[in-house]
């Protein structure tokens, strides 16, 4: 009788946030069409390592299961990204599922991304309306320019860019491309532009672009396929202009 094909899956776990990490490995059936989602809940229904022996299941984040909502990243053999959109079929064996690194690890393959969240308030990532009530239609928007904010509004907050940045770290204050861009997505409002010296500062700040390498690794990794290197090119632009304008005045 032929065996059925089976898949080598090598997980990077560790047991909570103040535990050492340590690898186990899985084998789990094949079937066709599988994404890295569908493997990780083969060993969540029975969680027996390659040894045979019995463990406790893998820990992971998903949500959406379309690359919409951002959650499922990981490191897969070596490369962050999104778990629901890696299929079996183009990945070497065996597979490498790790944490992202640049975020504090909770437990096996869940990360903290709380400083994310922490730079959007920093940058300011939202549009101020004065009140709670109905204003009426907002300002119009010409269709280019609709289009071109609309690329920075696909951003899931998944944190594929901060993970293949160098310059994000524990020994720099730098809050990464996904805030930066951010910045300039809604400086670029009508209504947004009305904070837009708010979000400059933050910008010119010693968490902002200057401690940008420009090493692209950012774009490369977007699943969204975000333009981040020209966002931080052109937010550099205005924050020079910015602190130029600053001097002059005095």
């Amino acid at each position: 009788m032929t065996q059925a094909r089976q898949i080598r899956i090598k997980v990077k776990r560790q047991d909570s946030a103040d535990q050492a990490p340590y690898w186990e490995e899985f084998d789990v059936p094949y079937r066709k069409n599988m994404n890295v989602i569908s493997v990780l809940m083969e060993i969540q229904r029975n969680p027996v390592r390659a040894d045979g022996v019995r463990v406790r299941s893998v820990f992971w984040e998903y949500n959406c299961l379309e690359e919409v909502c951002g959650a499922c990243s990981m490191r897969i053999n070596g490369k962050v990204r999104q778990a629901c959109s890696a299929l079996i079929d183009r990945l070497e064996q065996p597979i490498v599922l790790e944490p992202m690194s640049t975020f504090p690890v909770e437990k096996d393959l869940i990360v903290n991304r709380q400083i994310m969240f922490e730079g959007l308030q920093k940058i300011k990532g939202w549009i101020a309306i004065d009140g709670t009530y109905p204003l009426g239609p907002g300002p119009r928007i010409a269709p280019d320019e609709q289009q071109e904010a609309y690329k920075y509004a696909t951003c899931m907050t998944c944190g594929c860019c901060l993970e293949a940045c160098p310059n994000v770290n524990d020994h720099s204050p730098y809050l990464g491309p996904q805030a930066m861009a951010q910045a300039k997505y809604f400086n670029s409002h009508p209504i947004g532009k009305m904070m837009a010296k708010e979000r400059l500062e933050a910008v010119v700040s010693k968490e902002g672009i200057a401690n940008c390498g420009n090493s692209q690794n950012c774009v490369q990794v977007c699943p969204k396929e975000i333009p981040l290197t020209t966002a931080l090119a052109e937010l550099n632009r205005d924050a020079n202009r910015y602190m130029l304008r600053k001097l002059l005045k005095g």
